[in-house]
């Protein structure tokens, strides 16, 4: 490993941006988990509630489910997304000035 890798590995604010940035995708990772074999679950198990028509139309309640299901997939990203430009840029620019 050379010289300003190993100063960057050795950083304490490194060590805090890998240890911040894995908890925090692994709890994005476990949500997305959770919400898909719920849903995954609910069409094994639950047939007959998501057959049940919304109201007097034809929708059943399915298909707003599997919408947000789909849906939660990009805002978790967009979570994950704004955090990183955000926080994890930063340290990110701090570990940088630091080892220059």
């Amino acid at each position: 490993m050379n010289q300003n890798a190993q100063r960057i590995v050795n950083n304490p604010k490194f060590q805090e941006l890998v240890t911040k940035r894995s908890a925090f995708a692994w709890t994005l990772s476990i949500a997305m988990l959770v919400i898909y074999f719920g849903f995954i679950l609910l069409v094994a198990f639950g047939k007959e509630f998501l057959g049940t028509p919304i109201g007097s139309g034809v929708t059943t309640w399915g298909m707003p489910i599997g919408v947000v299901t789909i849906l939660s997939a990009f805002i978790l990203t967009g979570i994950y997304v704004y955090r990183a430009n955000g926080e994890f840029d930063e340290l990110n620019r701090q570990i940088l000035e630091e080892t220059k």
